[in-house]
This record gives structure tokens, C-alpha cells and sequence, in this order.
């Protein structure tokens, strides 16, 4: 086996290989950006190699820094991992030229089925069904324009060399495709150093699934199942699971022998992903391939029992698959979230900065189901705006898919992060709404449900009793601190109380000793017990079990009171005495800010270009400035018509969240 090993990536998928390397026994080299020095994957590794600055550009596709670091350090393997050079088979290629075994399939299998318009062709060529399409470069965006049209809309403009959701965009007109090519080309080549572009029909309401194929060095080739990632955001795979809850057996089989035949064809010796667009039939379609390990792997792992990093090295050593497909079986069910540094209140816009507090759920057996977390940050590292913003992917196993998702729902409350913005309340309301707990989904899933975006949920019943039940808790801490420093002459102890959760009001009466709290519900007769009490005053979370069942909310002290969340459900929780809560009926409401004539900057990130003047008639819907962020392009566009008053900001210029690029009169 390899003695060393450099992984050419960053973030958790480094850290991920490093933590299988040390079962194996192989010592790891990271190399890393200036943005990673301090990374968790840098502390992790036995050695670690600085390869310049942080755009990925200058530093991670750099293949001729890769190669000078495995001569340097005496690695005998690469594992570049996912994104950045893991599809790229001229590196395969340097590799192999320089007598450094690349982790991952050969050139000649990458070349093939790596670039989305040879894996197009090829797949026509023997006989796959593909989606319509253009098959061919494009020259530019009147050349894209025509294509669009011929093939009829709605269409997808992809980046050949693509992933990750990245270079994409849905064109439903002219005027889409004339706004949306020139970005995906530009997407293309800041992230993928490939600017090539093709054009294929968008098939409506579709769901996206693949098959895991694994294969060795001998033809041996066989398929780990299927995962279902139709739950996307920007064609940006959110949660996965494995396997689809669309698939009956027969189908299951049918698309898996494609994808193995597909890899046999091309003499695939690795781990890789064949994916398909399928109908809500059964019907399905070739996509496209991807010659690497995949995000959402760890789902695949979980039902099979095999780490698919382990099987990648041993592939590239020269070991024979140690199992044939009769020996593969389907064991419980997995479900994977993506917990990104974005804000969903926001539009899920990127959002960037240091994990203040960083505090997932305890992996392992928990009562029904098994959490799994694959990060690469810790509390106090940075979120970059040169990067991908995935925190970690939070992962949980079940023998049944409603038990894994209720296990997902669970975690996610058990996850506490502060600082940047994250889509946690977002992810928490999907799990717990009717549609995606059938299973009848589509990739116009996030669409469809938050067609107005994301506000968060409205308090069920029982959350409304937990954020009772909490306030009520929380004040009495207070309360009781705050008697024993003056002389418990401040807040007597009261048979009655008005909590105020939102804007409902309900009349309370408490009783309890030590860890053990009762709330009578007076005007419903009935009372909820809250157990196990465990907080203090600043800490931010709040875990306790109501009539027996347990539970997690996020807290934060606010005027009067406390903000409490549970899961998707969020809101101010006032407990107060009756007179108090006369007189608060009659506080005026704050007015909010008028920003109507504002142009805000949606995130931090970088001008690419200001598209407007001072003293320009702006209408409706009109490109205002474009800024990138997180590798993403964003338009931005005029809410009203108007005159510009004053211009903020230029191109090249760094802009916070909420700065004011542009002023109407």
C-alpha cells in the first residue's frame, strides 16, 4: 500500500481522505491556499505544503504547484478529491508522466465521459439515451442565442467542464440566455479554468438521480445503488438521500446496468457517478458522468457499509474489487444535508465570516438513528469568499426513510452555528413538510414549495407549547437570580403570568422544583411538564424534554424577553405579569426603515462591474451591477423605475452586506 499520499483539495473532503489515510496507515500532505493556513485539514495532516494565494486559480488548479509539493514531501499518490483538478484529465495525465499514481480514474476514462460534450457524444455513440441538445462548442453568445432557439425553450446553459452547480443557468427566453450565457462563461472559467460551453434541453419537473459505480484496474466494474438529489437550489444539490424513494427494483436494476455498462465501455477504474434525469414515470436519461468521488457520498456509504475512499486507493494501488454485485445490498436509508453559509431568509445569499460558535450534534447511535458530520472547520475558522460556502455536510441513518428524516430533524436542532449566516432553519422546515416526508418531489422542489422564498414557518401547536414552556423556564432563572441578589424583594413569585409567543397570548401558571417545570395552560385546561433543565443566562441553547419528549431551541436574550427557534419556527417570547401585559398592548409598533429608493448590496463580495451612471433613467427589472461571491455571478437589478442619484461603488471595489451601491432621487 501507498506510504504517502498528497491530497490536492481543501475544506472537509480533505479532511474526509485524511481520517480514512490514518485507518490505512498512509501519512497525508495537504497543500493549501493563503486562506487555509489555519485550516483544520492543515492541523490534520502530517505534512502541509503553501501553494500561494487564495483564489483557486492561483493556487488549487495549479497543477505545476501539485507536482512540485508530491516531489517535495515524497508522495507517492494524489487525491485531488472533488471540484478543482479531480476531472481534469491532463493532470491525470502529468501524474502519470511524473511517476505519481492519481487517485481517481485513468486520463483516457476522463477524457471520455469527464467533459460534458465528449461524455455527450460518447454516450450517443453507444447507444445511451440522451437529453436534446446541442452537441458542440458554442462560439458566442448570438451563436448560443440560435442554438437555444432551435432546440425551443425552456433550455440549460452548462459549463463543459462544470460541477458542483456551477456555470449553470435555465434559460426561458432570448433575453436569458443573452444575459445568462456571458455568465456561465465567466463562472466557467473562474472556477474550472475552462470557458467551453453546451446547450441542452431543460426537461420540466424532473428529478435528479444517479448510481454510484466502483471499479478496479482488472475490467471489473459494479454499481453501489442510487441516490436521490433532486433537492436543489440553483441547480445546487441541498439534501440527498440514498436510495430514491421513486425507484421500484426493476427500474433500480435497469438504470444501474447502464451506468456499469457505461463504465465497462470507457475501462472505468475507480470510484464515479453516473447521472440521470428521470421522469416522475420512471422514465430516465444519461446526464452525465462525473469521474470522482461525489459530495454526497457519504449517503452510499452509509447503506452499503464501504468507504469509497478506501476503495478509490485501493483501486489505484492495483487491488481487485473485493466483493462482485451479488454480495452488494441496500441497508436502511440515509439522508444528507448540505449546511451552507448562506442567509434563507435572504434569498440564500451568500454569506461569509468567523464561526463565532460552531457546535454540531454528537455523531453516532442516537435512540432510533445515526448522525454522521463530514466538516472541515472548527469554531473560530473563517468562511471565505474565495470557496465553496459548505460548512459540513450532517448526515443521518435509519432503517426507514421516515425514521432517517425524523433523525435529520433531530440533528439539525442538536446544530448551533453563530456568525455567518446558515440555511439550518430552512433545512429543518423541508424535513418536517407533508410533500418531502411522501417523497413526491422534483428539482422544482425549492420552487414550487418557496416560490416567495424562504420566511420561516409559522409555530405548530406543540412548538408554540415548547416556546412557552421555554420562556417560562428561562424567566424563572432570571427570576430567581436576580431575587437572590436583592434580597428577594424583585420578582415575587406570581400564580399567574400572560405569555406572549409571537403575537399569541396565553395565561400560565407555573409550579416546579429544581429541574422539573409545569406550565398550566389556564384558558385549555391542561398543563405541559418541561424536564431536565440545563441553562444559564448567555448560554444559546436550550435542550430539555416536554412531556417526555425531547428537544432542542436556539435562544437569544431581546428586549423584554427571548427569541427562541425551534427548528423553521422562530419568534419573540414574552413572559409577563397580567398588568404588564395590558400595558403592552399599547406600546406603539416600530416603523421599519424606507429603503425603496436604496440599491443594497444583497452580500459581502466583489463589484464585477457597475452597469448604471449618476443621472441614468433606470427602469424596472434593469441590470443595476453584477458582484461575485462565493465563485457565483449575481445580477443585480433595479426594484422601481428612477433616476440614479449617486453611484457608490465601481468595479474591482470589495462591498459589505447591506452597503449602498446605488442611490434613486
Amino acid at each position: 500500500m501507498f506510504k504517502k499520499l498528497l491530497i490536492a483539495n481543501r475544506g472537509e473532503i480533505a479532511v474526509r481522505v485524511i481520517k480514512t489515510c490514518r485507518r490505512l496507515g498512509i501519512a497525508t500532505v495537504v497543500v493549501y491556499s493563503d486562506a487555509d493556513a489555519d485550516s483544520l485539514a492543515v492541523e490534520m495532516a502530517d505534512e502541509a505544503v503553501h501553494i500561494g494565494p487564495a483564489p483557486a486559480a492561483q493556487s488549487y488548479l495549479v497543477a505545476d504547484k501539485i507536482i512540485a509539493a508530491c516531489k517535495e514531501t515524497g508522495a507517492e499518490a494524489v487525491h485531488p478529491g472533488f471540484g478543482f483538478l479531480s476531472e481534469n484529465a491532463g493532470f491525470a495525465q502529468r501524474c502519470a508522466d511524473e511517476g505519481i499514481v492519481f487517485i481517481g480514474p485513468n486520463p483516457g476514462a476522463i477524457s471520455a465521459m469527464g467533459d460534458k460534450i465528449e461524455s455527450k457524444k460518447f454516450a450517443q455513440g453507444a447507444g445511451v439515451s440522451c437529453v436534446p441538445g446541442h452537441i458542440g462548442e458554442i462560439d458566442d453568445t448570438a451563436h448560443a442565442v440560435r442554438i437555444a432557439d432551435q432546440v425551443g425553450y425552456p433550455v440549460m446553459i452548462k459549463a463543459s467542464a462544470g460541477g458542483g452547480g456551477k456555470g449553470i443557468r435555465v434559460a426561458w427566453s432570448r433575453q436569458d440566455v443573452e444575459e445568462g450565457f456571458p455568465a456561465v462563461r465567466a463562472e466557467a472559467k473562474s472556477s474550472f479554468g475552462d470557458d467551453r460551453i453546451f446547450i441542452e434541453k431543460f426537461i420540466e419537473s424532473p428529478r435528479h438521480i444517479e448510481i454510484q459505480v466502483l471499479g478496479d484496474k482488472h475490467g471489473h466494474v459494479v454499481h453501489l445503488f442510487e441516490r436521490e438529489c433532486s433537492i436543489q437550489r440553483r441547480n445546487q444539490k441541498v439534501i440527498e438521500e440514498a436510495p430514491s424513494p421513486l425507484l421500484d427494483e426493476a427500474t433500480r436494476q435497469a438504470m444501474g446496468a447502464q451506468a456499469v455498462a457505461l463504465a465497462k465501455a470507457v475501462n472505468y477504474d475507480s470510484a464515479g457517478t453516473v447521472e440521470f434525469v428521470a421522469g416522475q414515470d420512471k422514465s430516465f436519461y444519461f446526464l452525465e458522468m462525473n469521474t470522482r468521488l461525489q459530495v454526497e457520498h457519504p449517503v452510499t456509504e452509509l447503506i452499503t457499509g464501504l468507504d469509497l475512499v478506501e476503495q478509490m486507493i485501493r483501486s489505484a494501488w492495483g487491488e481487485k474489487l473485493a466483493f462482485e454485485q451479488k454480495d452488494l445490498a441496500i441497508n436502511g436509508w440515509a439522508i444528507e444535508s448540505r449546511i451552507y453559509a448562506e442567509d434563507p431568509y435572504r434569498k440564500f445569499l451568500p454569506s461569509i465570516g468567523r464561526l463565532v460558535r460552531y457546535d454540531p450534534p454528537e455523531e453516532g447511535q442516537r435512540e432510533y438513528y445515526k448522525v454522521r458530520n463530514d466538516a472541515g472547520v472548527r469554531e473560530g475558522d473563517e468562511i471565505s469568499m474565495y470557496y465553496d460556502p459548505m460548512i459540513s455536510k450532517l448526515c443521518t441513518w435509519a432503517p426507514s426513510r421516515l425514521e432517517a428524516v425524523d433523525g435529520m430533524g433531530r440533528a439539525l436542532e442538536d446544530f448551533h452555528i453563530e456568525g455567518p449566516s446558515h440555511n439550518i432553519p430552512f433545512l429543518a422546515a423541508v424535513m418536517d413538510q407533508d410533500r418531502f416526508r411522501s417523497g413526491k418531489i422534483s428539482t422544482n422542489y425549492i420552487k414550487d414549495e418557496f416560490a416567495e422564498g424562504f420566511k420561516g414557518t409559522d409555530p405548530t401547536p406543540a412548538q408554540v407549547d415548547i416556546l412557552t414552556a421555554v420562556g417560562a423556564a428561562m424567566q424563572r432563572v432570571q427570576a430567581a437570580r436576580a431575587r437572590s441578589s436583592d434580597t428577594g424583594l424583585l420578582n415575587p413569585p406570581r400564580t399567574q403570568w400572560v405569555a406572549v409567543v409571537g403575537q399569541a397570548k396565553r395565561r400560565i401558571s407555573l409550579q416546579g422544583e429544581g429541574t422539573t417545570l409545569t406550565v398550566t395552560l389556564l384558558d385549555e385546561d391542561r398543563a405541559i411538564t418541561l424536564e431536565t433543565l440545563d441553562w444559564r443566562p448567555g448560554k444559546p441553547v436550550f435542550k430539555g424534554l416536554l412531556d417526555g419528549k425531547p428537544f432542542t431551541v436556539q435562544v437569544a436574550p431581546a428586549p423584554e424577553g427571548f427569541t427562541i427557534r425551534h427548528r423553521a419556527a422562530k419568534a419573540k417570547v414574552l413572559i409577563l405579569t397580567p398588568r404588564s401585559a395590558e400595558l403592552h398592548d399599547k406600546l406603539p409598533e416600530k416603523q421599519a426603515a424606507d429603503t425603496s429608493k436604496l440599491v443594497l448590496s444583497p452580500m459581502p463580495g466583489l463589484v464585477v462591474s457597475m452597469d448604471v451612471a449618476q443621472g441614468q433613467q433606470v427602469r424596472e427589472g434593469e441590470i443595476v451591477c453584477v458582484l461575485e461571491a462565493m465563485k457565483m455571478q449575481n445580477i443585480i437589478r433595479a426594484e422601481r423605475d428612477g433616476v440614479v442619484k449617486a453611484v457608490n461603488a465601481k468595479a474591482g471595489d470589495p462591498v459589505a452586506a447591506d452597503e449602498i451601491l446605488v442611490e434613486f432621487g
